[in-house]
């Protein structure tokens, strides 16, 4: 857990962007999923 925090910290900050950029857009979907269901 430490060794993964010291991981992320000492990554650029376009990389930490990227991801932040990559889970906002998956928690998105997730929640498009969740909520409007008949969209699919």
């Amino acid at each position: 857990m430490i060794n993964d925090l010291r991981t992320i910290l000492s990554r650029s900050p376009k990389a930490l962007a990227q991801d932040a950029a990559g889970i906002a857009a998956i928690g998105v979907m997730m929640t498009v999923a969740l909520y409007m269901p008949s969209l699919f």
